[in-house]
């Protein structure tokens, strides 16, 4: 409890500055290319395009959902899953990303992989509100299942700033850590529901494990939002299970922090 208590204290005190330092992460991430900030919906959209063109063109196998075009439901999962993706590498390497601030200056360790997030997190909230416009422009217009949207976003910021810390302190402790977690991000991407319908899986101990998955828990919050149209209390069992794990992530970030903070400037 002491450590939690650090760490929320530090995020008061320095919040001014984990703005700024978001600010200056996204200017910084895109700092020097042609496009600017267009960078930050161009790489999303090409990935988007070519799922649409596999599946849609390609392999044929497209259909429609709930009444929905099937580019809609895949969008519905692809932005939150773009966030999830890039906070993971992000997260994970934001110390030593940012090791001037813990070797050269007096700042600390807790807030850095915050602000990494949270600038990740603002680019997110662009990339939603086109798939919005996107929806719109389709004739499905805003209804009040939308407004759960914000809640998911929350929920999927709070549990990645968790990941965050904890896959940042052992990035900066061992570069293996960060390598391994860019390999099994792909993974990710194919074992989580983004592609599909986890709750059609026959086999009922894959789809229950499946379902303790923060990524397909918030994939499929916001499909459930956008295309089924169902309230969030309709599937406690899910959120049941998010809850589970962000507290078991909890626990070894700051176990994590309170293990490794102190070798920190030294490995780095």
């Amino acid at each position: 409890m002491n450590t939690l208590k650090e760490i929320l204290k530090e995020h008061w005190l320095y919040r001014k500055q984990i703005v700024k330092l978001a600010k200056s992460d996204i200017i910084k991430t895109y700092k020097g290319a042609a496009l600017g900030w267009l960078w930050a919906i161009a790489k999303p959209a090409v990935t988007v395009a070519v799922f649409y063109f596999a599946f849609t063109v390609g392999l044929r196998s497209s259909k429609p959902v709930e009444g929905y075009p099937y580019f809609l439901w895949l969008i519905a999962g692809m932005m939150p899953w773009f966030y999830m993706r890039d906070t993971l590498i992000a997260g994970s390497d934001s110390i030593r990303r940012y090791k001037y601030l813990v070797t050269k200056i007096k700042y600390p360790v807790s807030t850095i992989p915050t602000f990494v997030n949270l600038s990740q997190f603002v680019i997110n909230v662009g990339l939603c509100l086109i798939m919005g416009i996107i929806f719109i422009f389709y004739g499905k217009m805003p209804d009040i299942y939308w407004l759960q949207i914000p809640i998911y976003m929350f929920l999927m910021l709070l549990f990645f700033n968790s990941w965050a810390l904890f896959a940042g302190m052992l990035s900066a402790m061992s570069r293996d850590f960060l390598n391994l977690v860019k390999a099994v991000v792909t993974a990710l991407f194919w074992v989580s529901g983004i592609m599909y319908e986890v709750g059609s899986i026959q086999i009922d101990i894959i789809r229950e494990i499946m379902l303790f998955n923060p990524i397909t828990i918030i994939v499929n919050g916001f499909r459930d939002s956008l295309i089924y149209k169902e309230w969030i209390w309709e599937n406690l069992g899910e959120l049941r299970n998010f809850f589970i794990v962000y507290f078991v992530m909890i626990v070894l970030s700051l176990w994590a922090y309170k293990k490794l903070r102190k070798d920190i400037p030294d490995v780095l």
